[in-house]
């Protein structure tokens, strides 16, 4: 057996990975049998007919039903995205102050609303609006898809930015503190930006969630996607067909999502280095040290004029 180990386990003999490699095929040809069962039962019940998939080469089909109802969970989940960073960056920010007065509300706020299902936080919400007439009838379950979205998802931005700020090294806000800076100025100058960079990942994932939450919009009337593709099952009788180009929907917007923070995590990053990068400069005239005759001043490849000897 090798001598070598990992960090966290030692590294499998040829018995385990023999015993691996057998799971695996095991495990696959599983996988294999039962992706074949599923698609004969569909195939035996009309389900995967050429029939069944006609409605969507339709133009028709996008423009009634599924167009409509992708611009209801985009404009849902674009405004709900926009306002929970905001609103999930104040509340983060004021976690950390010095005052009570600011840091009790505020945690109460994020605690509470992170504890809530977004299903419940949508019913409420639905019902409040229409008892007190705060919006048109026509834009009620926008109002409360929106909302709801908005204040769960920024409790949860407000805890993964408090834990990037709280992650940073104390010297941070000691090098801030020691050129003059303010509490506020410390905060919006150097330690947001570096906690967001570090927290983009997770960032992006609450994102994508808010977005897949947008569809929970179907229980109180909300034109989405998904009610939309329930709406084309329910007309052309081809509910596994619609399920399945929803959910490639879905996956596309998620995909463009992901790599659109991905390239702007690179690019912050990229950005980063190149601030921390050495100076040419200062970089040569340190190699130039040692060069004879060179005492530090004038250009390296010379000798200077006290060296000179007459």
């Amino acid at each position: 057996m090798s001598t070598q180990a990992t960090v966290l386990y030692d590294a499998p003999g040829p018995r385990a990975r023999l015993r691996n490699r057998l799971l695996a095929v095991v495990f696959g040809v599983a996988v294999i049998a039962l992706l074949a069962w599923v698609i004969a039962v569909l195939a035996g019940n009309g389900q995967l007919t050429g029939e069944k998939w006609e409605p969507f080469i339709q133009w028709t089909t996008w423009t009634t039903w599924l167009l409509p109802g992708l611009w209801g969970t985009i404009k849902a989940a674009a405004l709900s995205i926009v306002l929970a960073i905001v609103v999930g960056t104040l509340l983060g920010i004021g976690r950390l102050s010095d005052h009570a007065w600011v840091r009790v509300p505020c945690t109460i706020l994020v605690e509470g609303f992170r504890a809530i299902p977004v299903l419940i936080l949508i019913y409420f919400m639905y019902f409040l609006f229409a008892a007190y007439a705060l919006f048109p009838s026509s834009q009620l379950a926008f109002a409360a898809v929106v909302f709801s979205l908005t204040i769960y998802n920024a409790s949860v931005l407000a805890e993964i930015l408090r834990a990037g700020i709280q992650s940073l090294p104390r010297g941070q806000t000691e090098a801030a503190q020691s050129i003059g800076l303010r509490k506020s100025q410390t905060m919006w100058l150097v330690l947001l930006p570096q906690a967001v960079t570090a927290m983009l990942p997770a960032l992006v994932a609450q994102m994508v969630i808010a977005l897949k939450d947008s569809a929970l919009g179907y229980a109180i009337g909300y034109i989405e996607v998904v009610r939309s593709g329930m709406k084309v099952g329910s007309y052309f009788g081809n509910y596994l067909p619609s399920l399945l180009v929803v959910a490639a929907i879905m996956i596309v917007i998620n995909f463009c999502l992901t790599g659109l923070a991905n390239y702007l995590e690179l690019r912050l990053r990229g950005g980063r280095r190149k601030t921390d990068a050495p100076d040419p400069d200062v970089a040569d005239l340190k190699a130039a040290e040692n060069v004879p005759g060179f005492s530090g001043t004038g250009h390296p490849l010379r000798p200077n004029h006290d060296d000179r000897r007459f």
